[in-house]
């Protein structure tokens, strides 16, 4: 459990602490522009996005260990590289391989803790590691912003002792897990489809507060994503084996949590980027004091991940998860209400960020939970096709925030936190609508 947290909570994290670090690095390499610098975060959001399914597909047949271990291997090694980049293109070429690894390693974490622990433990097991990856993308600002106090080398820096100690203790502890001999190898061509879907669907999404949605780049880049998304769906109905089975969304559950997460993660991307923005460029804090007080979510969002498997026993997944995506639309209605030009953190943005650590506690660990309703054997796979759905709104919740606050204005950031509310309330919406039927 611990091997398989830490290196779900290392990949997941990357993906988070750098927001607050942009400045420094964009510092450190004089002559950059500020379209250049964000590619240390689009890179990595578009290829660990594109890579998640490919790679938990291969994993089940592959072996789901091998798989892990080689992912940390290059998560690790890459990481050493961003911390010694001497330049900016370094620096984006690696963040773009550490997100090969980190693909290779958050959907196997999950289909690896299915097969280590007994059936009655799954849901306690999965809504650890779920809570996890809640912590990881609260804890991305605060730890961000004590790194960079330091240096911002450090954010990659850290990665590498944790990873060699995990690949360490991986080969030691962890199973191995594959699909029988002479299963299906999965198929190439939707493989590729797929990939080329997400990534095309990600960088428009990235790239269309700077070019413009309207501009023909922007337009045919959405077109491309479009073509290939339809050929992939394709493949899913006719090819033999294609890399995401149409089988995975027979169970509502499923269907209802990978609709969800794409949702939450748009609203809950913008409630990250947009605290840490507001209090530097509004207030006028320090990434060290802006990261520090987002703090209260990161350690609310601990308090109830811990608690996720006996919430969920009491609960259902269902009425954890509801509560979780309207407790973010309630903290987007609280701080339009009450954030305003002067500083006032207690009572403006404080008890918003408590709302969210309840948000990013409660709501996350039951979605992912939702990958142990599969069949065993396509439970690295279902993980993966959730962990898309997250990368793919997360992209386009920064997207919108970007476009939504070209000056650092209260005026936009309500904008966006309006945005953040309608996310959290249409989350609800499907997870109500798709909710399991009872039968006597």
């Amino acid at each position: 459990m611990a091997v398989l947290g830490a290196v779900a909570f290392m990949a997941q994290l990357d993906f988070f602490v750098v927001n607050v670090a942009l400045d420094g690095i964009g510092q450190s390499f004089p002559g950059t522009s500020v379209a250049s610098v964000s590619w240390i975060l689009s890179a990595y959001a578009i290829v660990f996005a594109a890579v998640l399914v490919p790679a938990g597909r291969i994993a089940d047949h592959w072996g789901r260990k091998k798989m892990l271990l080689s992912g940390v291997a290059l998560f690790t090694l890459t990481s050493a590289v961003a911390a010694a980049a001497p330049s900016l293109s370094v620096l984006v070429g690696a963040r773009a391989l550490q997100a090969v690894g980190a693909a290779m390693i958050v959907p196997t974490s999950l289909g690896l803790l299915y097969p280590s622990f007994p059936e009655r433990q799954h849901t306690l097991v999965v809504g650890l590691w779920a809570g996890v990856g809640a912590i990881a993308a609260s804890a991305g600002p605060p730890v961000g912003g004590l790194l960079v106090t330091l240096d911002w080398r450090w954010i990659f820096l850290i990665n590498v002792p944790v990873g060699i100690a995990t690949l360490v203790a991986g080969a030691l502890l962890l199973p191995e897990v594959r699909q029988p001999k002479g299963a299906a190898v999965p198929d190439a061509a939707s493989a590729l489809a797929l990939l080329l879907a997400v990534s095309l669907l990600v960088l428009a999404t990235v790239q269309g507060p700077g070019w413009g949605w309207t501009d023909l780049r922007t337009v045919a880049l959405f077109a491309a994503a479009a073509l290939a998304a339809a050929a992939t769906v394709e493949r899913t109905l006719r090819a033999k084996a294609p890399v995401i089975e149409k089988q995975l969304f027979a169970g509502r559950q499923f269907t209802a949590a990978t609709a969800a997460l794409f949702l939450f993660s748009a609203g809950f991307a913008i409630v990250l980027l947009s605290t840490a923005l507001f209090m530097q460029e509004v207030w006028h804090f320090s990434p060290l004091r802006a990261g520090v007080s987002i703090a209260p979510a990161p350690l609310t969002s601990i308090a109830f991940a811990m608690n996720a498997g006996p919430i969920q026993h009491r609960l259902g997944r269902t009425a954890p998860a509801v509560t979780g995506t309207l407790a973010m639309a309630l903290a987007a209605g609280y701080w339009i209400a009450s954030v305003h030009t002067t500083p006032d953190y207690w009572g403006g943005m404080f008890p918003g960020l408590i709302l969210v650590g309840l948000a990013g506690g409660l709501t996350q660990a039951p979605l992912f939970a939702a990958a142990g309703t599969l069949a065993p054997e396509r439970a690295t796979t279902g993980s993966a096709v959730l962990n898309m759905s997250r990368q793919i709104g997360s992209a386009v919740g920064v997207a919108l925030l970007v476009a939504l606050t070209p000056q650092a204005t209260t005026t936009g950031f309500d904008h966006a936190w309006s945005v953040q509310a309608g996310a959290g309330i249409a989350a609800a919406g499907a997870l109500l609508a798709l909710r399991p039927r009872h039968t006597p």
